[in-house]
């Protein structure tokens, strides 16, 4: 049974006018070992004294195992009336809540050896996707690969994390960060941006049995939608890799 930990909340900011990010420390002295991708379990008791987790993806960006002190980051989407989401929105600086894991598989694997990565995402499941950045850089230094980032949101203030993405398409020509905007688009729009759903989008990239590994993380319908189209254009299912993000209130 994993074990469980105190995590101390260090600093938080309003990423989109309902998802927060909030970074912490761990607090007992001990590195937080994690790959890209995984998660962490948060555990509190609800109103009613029910012992109740929520699992939240590391979004942070390190090149190397966490040590003591490091950030441990993840986005939090606030849910009206949700227990999870008045947890946080009571929790200070300084204060601590209990966490286990990492878990999850939802990784990179040394062992690919694509040439292209379609990583596709809608609100807080785009948050895997910024811990691999590092990975990724060394990926496309080391291999040459093409990355191609669809990021599916309402509005541009709804995209997570996007300054991160685009700062890192300028320093990695390999990589390219595609928002998807499904209602409405900005006055003078980037040359990237789309207007639409990233399932609609993902057509337009010509998916490549030959050349191509997926990464599906986000809303169960958009994942499900962006399974079949990449099953339909030949995909190997193995190389079409899924998270389901289900908001936790």
């Amino acid at each position: 049974m994993p074990a469980h930990f105190p995590l101390k909340l260090v600093s938080s900011h309003m990423l989109a006018p309902s998802v927060r990010h909030l970074a912490f420390v761990r607090d007992d002295g001990q590195p937080l070992d994690f790959i890209p991708g995984q998660f962490l379990q948060v555990h509190f008791h609800s109103p009613e004294g029910a012992a109740t987790k929520r699992s939240y993806s590391l979004a942070t960006i390190h090149d190397h195992a966490l040590g003591p002190g490091e950030a441990v980051e993840i986005a939090v989407s606030y849910v009206p009336g949700g227990v999870a989401t008045g947890v946080f929105e009571a929790l200070q600086e300084g204060q601590r809540i209990d966490a286990s894991g990492p878990f999850g598989r939802f990784c990179l694997q040394a062992s690919d050896a694509n040439r292209r990565y379609l990583l596709i995402a809608t609100g807080t499941g785009i948050t895997p996707y910024r811990a691999m950045l590092p990975q990724l850089a060394a990926t496309i230094a080391q291999r040459g690969i093409e990355v191609v980032l669809l990021a599916g949101a309402r509005r541009r203030e709804e995209l997570l994390y996007a300054d991160d993405f685009r700062a890192f398409s300028q320093r990695h020509p390999g990589f390219r960060f595609v928002p998807c905007l499904s209602r409405e688009m900005p006055a003078q729009p980037h040359a990237d941006a789309r207007h639409g759903y990233v399932q609609t989008a993902l057509a337009e990239f010509a998916p490549d049995p030959q050349a191509d590994i997926a990464y599906l993380c986000g809303n169960p319908l958009m994942v499900d939608a962006c399974f079949d189209a990449l099953k339909a254009a030949g995909l190997p299912i193995p190389n079409i890799r899924r998270e389901k993000y289900v908001s936790g209130k």
